[in-house]
């Protein structure tokens, strides 16, 4: 006799891809489908559609680009009612808030994953004020929340007694991000020459990737050492303006632009140094990612990224912002090859031992497991 699996929707805001969407795609490639379908609605197309589809997980798009948007309430009332499922897995403020109050209303067992706050301290304090209080509602509202970051879950008890939660790390799956690999040869598709030091940023080019920042520290890199090379890897609002900031600057010969790609083993094979100078993050993946690749990172000390990066150990942090000391750590990982081959040994011992994908997976099954039986 089979036995009834359990019905999920994982639930994310867009379909393209980020460190949230990275997760909700290999977390519904993973779970184990003898216990569990699994059903992907995105409020927006894009590229982890198109992954899902060849992955042949069956996905929702119900578009929409804002958070609580009374129009689409119907809809979704109707998709949860009509599908029946028992638990919904919301990633991020956005779908968890255009979910909850039909599962709310259909009595169904919500999960909500804060891969980092919606607030942060680029804000205006209006805005600031309506995001702490909306999370508030959200977790209030949900069976269990899951912060990926014990700095998440801290802020949260800090701002309103969050209750409820419990911390998962992201993590990284090895068989993919496998440093010992032969992968295509990314330097040679570019004609980057053997001896230059590349500093990979791979990311979506947004305001809380801190890119302006980057290129001018960057321009005071090149003034006093020519051998490294920065590869920007990504798409977002601000790189036209990354873009034209390499032009006034004349850093042409030493700035690799690159659209979005999935290939990202094959970019980190490429690369000697994984610089990430967020001003807000939750646990970054990219970072899992890079580590697992035995690359040195830097990036800034916060939320998350402390939990990861301890400074002179496992990578280099730089104060948020500060243009002058991005500027010299990026010089001292280029002019040292003995510090980058020392770090990055520490970060991958590190990451291998606390990280895993597949324990992750498993952490998840059981929340899964314990909320339907009750």
């Amino acid at each position: 006799m089979s036995i009834r699996k359990i019905k999920i929707l994982q639930t994310i805001r867009q379909g393209k891809f980020g460190g949230g969407e990275t997760h909700v795609l290999e977390l519904s490639s993973r779970l184990d489908s003898s216990k569990f379908e699994v059903v992907v609605l995105s409020f927006t197309d894009g590229p982890m559609i198109d992954e899902l589809n060849a992955r042949g997980i069956r996905n929702i798009v119900i578009p929409t680009e804002r958070a609580f948007d009374l129009s689409i309430c119907r809809q979704v009332f109707v998709l949860l009612k009509q599908e029946k499922f028992d638990l919904i897995h919301a990633h991020g403020s956005r779908a968890c808030s255009n979910v909850i109050w039909a599962a709310k209303a259909l009595k169904i067992p919500v999960i909500y994953t804060v891969h980092g706050w919606s607030f942060h301290p680029d804000q205006k304090n209006l805005i600031h004020r309506l995001r702490v209080i909306s999370e508030q509602v959200l977790t209030t509202l949900s069976n269990k929340t899951i912060c990926v970051s014990r700095s998440n879950q801290q802020e949260g008890q800090i701002r309103f007694n969050l209750q409820r939660s419990e911390v998962i790390y992201n993590a990284v799956d090895f068989s993919q991000f496998n440093y010992i690999r032969k992968y295509p040869s990314l330097r040679n598709e570019l004609n980057i020459s053997a001896d230059k030091v590349v500093i990979g940023y791979i990311v979506r080019i947004t305001i809380q990737k801190n890119p302006i920042v980057l290129i001018e520290s960057w321009r005071k890199v090149v003034l006093k050492d020519r051998n490294g090379l920065l590869l920007i890897v990504g798409d977002g609002d601000l790189k036209m303006q990354m873009q034209q900031l390499v032009q006034d600057y004349q850093l042409q010969d030493n700035v690799i632009f690159l659209p979005f790609r999935t290939d990202i083993p094959v970019v980190l094979s490429a690369i000697d140094i994984y610089c990430l100078p967020s001003l807000w993050e939750g646990f970054p993946i990219g970072i899992l990612e890079a580590m697992a690749m035995k690359k040195v990172v830097l990036t800034t000390p916060v939320n998350g990224n402390t939990e990861l990066v301890k400074d002179d150990e496992t990578g280099l942090l730089a104060p948020v912002s500060d243009i002058d000391a991005l500027a010299e750590k990026m010089l001292r990982l280029i002019t040292n090859p003995d510090l980058r081959i020392s770090l990055s040994e520490n970060a991958y011992s590190h990451v291998r031992a606390n990280f895993n994908f597949e324990e992750q997976v498993l952490r998840i099954e059981q929340l899964y497991l314990s909320l339907y039986s009750n």
